[in-house]
Parts: C-alpha cells; structure tokens; sequence
C-alpha cells in the first residue's frame, strides 16, 4: 500500500511503498477513503506537536472508511461498515489498523470526506463552546482565524448555540466565507481594527483563538467582564503571555482546550459530542466546508495549503 511515512528519526516523510497492516488485538484493519489534514500535521512533521509518535509512523490524524477485517476480540464494529476514526496518526495511507474502541458508524448520508473533515474540526469547537466556555444564547462569540479548519465550525455552531458571532479573518474571500457560515460582524485580521471594533460592538463574551499572538491581545482587551478565553492553538507560531493582573481586573476565565485530550481521561466527552454533532449534521443544521480535495500522491500540497494559509474550511487527501 502507499503511506505519506516518516521513515526513520530526521527523516524526511515521503510517500512510500509499505506492505499493508494487520490488526492486532482490539483493533480494525480500515480501507481508507478520505484523511482530513490538520494544523496538527505540519506540527507533527516539525516534531513540536504534543503526541508526535517516535519514527516510523504514517502521518493524518483523522480518517474514514471501511472497516475490512476485525483483530482478535473485536465485535464492533464489523466488517463492511462505514466508519470515521481519530487515530492520531496512521491515516495518509490507502489502509490503516487503528483501536476499534474510537471508531464511529457512519450514518448512509454522511460521505467519506465529509466524515473526514468532520471530527477533529467540529469535535473542538463542539466541547471548546459547549463543554468548557458554556456559550450561553445571546452572548457574544468572536471566532480568530475564522475561515480556517477550526474557525468556521466555531462560527457554525456558536450561530447554530444561538450567539451574537464576530468572525476575524484575513482578507474578503475568508470573511465572506465566514459570513456564510453564519457570521453576524465580520473583522479583517488587524489587531487594532479587531480590538477597536470589537469594543464598539459591546465587547466578547468568549474568544475563540486558534490563532495566538498579536490576535490574541487584542481579543483579550476587547473582552467584557468575567468573559472567557479558549486557546485552541497558535497557527501564528507565537504563543502569547497572559497577564494575571489584567485576568484579575475583569475577572476574566482562559481556559485550555485539546480535544484529543479527552480521549485519555474522559472519552465520553467526545463521544456525547460527536453524538450531537451527528444529529445535527443529519437535521442540516451543520454544513462542512473542504475548500481542497486532493489524491495521495499530492499530499505535499494539501500540507502547504495549511502552512500558508490558502485553504479555507478543511483539506482532506483521497488515498484511491
């Protein structure tokens, strides 16, 4: 089979020729038909990301396809069904053995790349807004890096939770991609216009940041009083610095969120959202945005759609 693999430590990944898995105990052998790429990619191929696995690995973190055979002790999901799995890695692959216990069945009018781009995406938003910020009707959500893999699923489901939504993104064509989604204010990606307008408009009751850096302090002195902060991650590449005093002034909340996290020590967490999330996908409530849909053998240029900012919404890889 062909796998977008890192070979060795230091090596660079490269797509190869590698002889196809078989499951072990507790896990499923999956013919893979979509892989969702990540920011979480390009800081994994870098060796910064926080579970990069030791070489040799296959890189793609979240897949769907088939399930093919079935290791020693699993009995769900069987072989012939539909599935979409967070495995981390393993995914830029035509197959992949991957645990059964984080496959989820797909219903018949979900296809392959949309569940691909689905879990990971929604997934942090789902728990990020529901789960730890408690985004209540009414309140004012602004969404960085608004038009971007993450981003516009805040944007979606912050309208579909019933929040005033201020969508933060670089240039009209984003924007207006956010606006689509369901965007009530739209703000070019300038921290003082974003700090500025922001304020004008009665200021955030949560911020949403993927993004980091001079973003994020201008986000933080445009919020209202015990507002909260949900660090998703820092495309910027800077991580910015909190300070305690002005979080004391206005009594404000920053709270962490990495929803692979919750896979260690609470499960059920990303199983009762992505529950959710699939009964709204099925009422059309959610409409998934991939701006790219790309073979295998052009994964290179699916990962600099990533790293220069030029997708909006998902990319996703189709091994066949």
């Amino acid at each position: 089979m062909r796998a977008y693999h890192v070979a060795a430590p230091g090596a660079r990944a490269a797509l190869q020729t590698l002889p196809r898995p078989e499951p072990a105990a507790g896990e499923i052998l999956v013919r893979i038909e979509a892989c969702g790429l990540n920011f979480a990619d390009l800081l994994m191929l870098d060796g910064t990301y926080q579970e990069t696995p030791e070489p040799p690995f296959t890189l793609g973190m979240e897949v769907a396809g088939t399930v093919e055979a079935a290791g020693p002790g699993v009995t769900a999901p069987a072989p012939g069904t539909r599935v979409a799995v967070f495995c981390g890695h393993g995914g830029l692959a035509e197959y992949g053995c991957f645990p059964a216990a984080r496959a989820v069945a797909l219903p018949d009018a979900m296809d392959a790349v949309t569940a691909a781009a689905f879990q990971v995406a929604y997934g942090t938003s789902h728990v990020a807004l529901a789960h730890r910020a408690r985004l209540a009707p009414g309140e004012r959500l602004l969404v960085l890096g608004a038009a971007g893999g993450v981003g516009l699923t805040a944007v979606e489901i912050g309208r579909a939770m019933g929040a005033e939504v201020i969508a933060c993104a670089r240039g009209a064509e984003k924007l207006e991609v956010a606006r689509r989604a369901g965007a009530h204010h739209l703000i070019p990606a300038d921290p003082e216009r974003l700090r500025a307008e922001v304020r004008a408009l009665g200021g955030a009751d949560v911020v949403y940041d993927p993004v980091g850096g001079e973003l994020f302090e201008a986000a933080f002195r445009a919020c209202r009083p015990e507002a909260r902060l949900l660090p998703i991650g820092f495309a910027s590449g800077e991580v910015p610095r909190i300070k305690a005093n002005h979080l004391l002034v206005k009594n404000l909340t920053v709270m962490g969120v990495y929803w692979g996290g919750y896979m260690a020590f609470r499960p059920e967490v990303v199983r009762e959202s992505l529950a959710e999330l699939m009964r709204w996908h099925g009422e059309g409530r959610l409409a998934p945005h991939v701006s790219h849909v790309l073979p295998l053998d052009r994964v290179e240029e699916g990962l600099a759609l990533l790293r220069e900012r030029r997708s909006t919404g998902k990319v996703v890889i189709r091994p066949d």
